[in-house]
């Protein structure tokens, strides 16, 4: 049975303290049995994360990460160094380092590599921008992207794998797929995973739906068959809307 998850993308946000004190409140808020709880702090503020956190149920996830092991990449991170603080779940792909950082598929596709060889979980990102919506092409977009960067890989493989469809339009714009919306995108995903895959690879992945997701919409969108939950923005940054959105699976 596949996994409810509410992820928190903090992006470039929150210093050493504002890190320290978000934390403190989540923990005494969140303790929902319904769902994964992960949070994605700054890399330098993972390892206090990580071990503010070591008590709770609360996950640590890094925004990014290097594929090579190590060298002359200044200003990267590699698995290992991740691991080393306690890090074991990665998001790549997104959105943000596909436009302002050119990150494309074959890139991805060694990020996605190189964090499965270290046999950490990859959160993959993906999804339409507006053109592609109003052309009508986001499933053939979609498609695409899943195919370049993740179907090469070996079907036992997707047991680390937590897919997070974000349409472009709708991140940090106030606009928002309606759920019928994330439904259909969300059920041709899983439909596109049956159809390389099989049946029970498709089942049993998570797909997250990330897109200004508020307090207000989420016990909606999260309760779509096909939607397993969130990897959410803005509202992450504030432990009181953080929390309501995980206790939409209550």
């Amino acid at each position: 049975m596949r996994k409810h998850i509410v992820a928190g993308n903090w992006k470039m946000n929150n210093d050493l303290a504002a890190t320290a004190g978000l934390i403190t409140d989540l923990k005494r808020k969140v303790n929902n049995g319904d769902a994964e709880v992960i949070i994605a702090p700054t890399y330098i503020n993972l390892h206090s994360a990580f071990e503010s956190l070591s008590d709770s149920n609360i996950t640590v996830a890094a925004q990014n990460m290097h594929q090579a092991k190590s060298g002359a990449y200044t200003g990267e991170i590699s698995a290992d160094m991740l691991k080393s603080v306690g890090v074991n779940t990665v998001i790549l792909g997104h959105s943000e380092r596909r436009a302002y950082f050119n990150e494309g598929d074959e890139l991805l596709t060694e990020k996605v590599n190189a964090a499965l060889e270290n046999e950490m979980r990859v959160i993959f990102c993906f999804g339409e921008e507006l053109e592609d919506r109003k052309a009508g092409n986001q499933e053939k977009v979609v498609e695409s992207q899943l195919k370049n960067a993740l179907f090469h890989l070996d079907a036992s493989a997707w047991s680390s794998i937590v897919l997070a469809y974000e349409p472009v339009w709708a991140i940090g714009t106030g606009e928002t797929a309606s759920p019928e919306q994330a439904q259909d995108m969300h059920a041709f995903i899983r439909k596109t995973v049956a159809e390389t895959y099989n049946k029970e690879v498709a089942e049993n992945v998570t797909i997250l739906y990330g897109g200004s997701v508020k307090p207000g919409n989420a016990k909606e969108i999260f309760g779509k068959p096909d939607v397993d939950g969130g990897l959410i923005g803005g509202a992450s940054l504030k432990a009181d809307d953080f929390f309501e959105i995980v206790n939409a699976f209550a």
